[in-house]
């Protein structure tokens, strides 16, 4: 039984007047709730006040509307920015969401770009639906810009990449050789199947996007094929890189035995994506169609994965007249 108040006894319970504000304080935390009774009183009420059909809800039914047209990558974005997202407008109702709300969710976010932008743009499409339903008038997210994100430079050499295969087991080194000559993400490289080896080369199905695309043969890339395909030739498996449990390997399994081989080659700083962005620009520096290799549908998509762009060619002036003229005054 909480304790009868001897002071601000206006203010109702766990609501505190302190250094010039209002806290409420719940389970050890102060939250500022305003300098003036009113707005305390508001946001306590706000705060206790759990609303009938409130975002929870509303978030949950667009993310189920709206994921039945997305891939199955974008789905498990969507999901964990809704969920996010639930957590943090638990207490709100949609129409009580203003621009302030969004814009320190951005604010308090800002550590984590590339995450706080999924969720700036999940919030968006929850309240383009929420207006076009007409739950709410305005989209509140209008007029909150993005988070710049940075852009990772980080280039595997040659050397490293050695190093690191190195200290590899024999599937890891293929799926390494695999991601570097097809240039595609990880998690497509892993489910190759076995029906994807077409006569001409080997056909992915990009799980990001959802774009087709087939990678060539070359000489390199059939001895990768068959290298895979002896380490289990007696297992009719669907999968090209045939896993324990008889399906594609686990990526979290693959990402611990690149981390390892990474520690024990002293790598710094080495990400199993980045040999995607290697074969990019390797590809080229050959002057090969690295927009092409990666399946991206505009030329601006790849500069994100040319890791050592070129320069400008300039030539510089002669010295030759200048000393001809010196020449001549002497």
């Amino acid at each position: 039984m909480n304790r009868p108040r001897k002071n601000n006894k206006h203010l109702p319970p766990c609501v505190y007047y302190k250094h010039g504000t209002h806290w409420y304080v719940k389970k050890g935390k102060w939250r500022d709730i305003g300098k003036t009774v009113t707005e305390a009183l508001a946001e306590y009420a706000r705060i206790i006040e759990t609303p009938v059909g409130g975002m929870p809800d509303l978030i949950e039914r667009v993310y189920k509307h709206h994921v039945k047209t997305v891939s199955e990558n974008t789905r498990k974005q969507y999901r964990q920015a809704a969920d996010a997202l639930k957590k943090a407008f638990q207490q709100f109702s949609p129409a009580q969401v203003k621009a302030k709300h969004v814009a320190a969710m951005k604010l308090a976010g800002a550590a984590k770009p590339n995450m706080t932008n999924r969720k700036l743009s999940f919030l968006r499409t929850v309240f383009n639906y929420a207006v076009e339903w007409q739950e709410v008038d305005s989209n509140p997210c209008v007029g909150i810009k993005r988070l710049p994100e940075h852009q990772r430079d980080r280039y595997l050499t040659d050397a490293e990449v050695a190093a690191i295969r190195g200290q590899a087991g024999p599937r890891l080194q293929i799926i390494i050789d695999l991601q570097f000559l097809t240039g595609q993400r990880i998690q497509d490289v892993l489910k190759i199947r076995r029906a994807d080896l077409t006569e001409q080369g080997i056909l992915f199905k990009q799980q990001k996007t959802e774009n087709k695309l087939c990678i060539a043969w070359n000489d390199e890339l059939r001895a990768v094929v068959e290298r895979a395909k002896a380490m289990h030739p007696k297992v009719a498996a669907l999968t090209l890189l045939y896993g324990r449990t008889g399906r594609a390997p686990d990526y979290k399994t693959v990402l611990k035995q690149w981390h390892d081989a990474r520690i024990a080659a002293k790598v710094e700083d080495a990400k199993l994506n980045d040999m995607r962005a290697k074969s990019a620009t390797d590809a080229d520096e050959a002057g090969v169609n690295a927009t092409a290799l990666l399946g991206h549908s505009s030329a601006a998509m790849t500069k994100r994965y040319i890791r050592r762009r070129k320069g400008a060619v300039a030539e510089g002036p002669s010295i030759r007249q200048v000393l001809d003229v010196g020449q001549k005054s002497k």
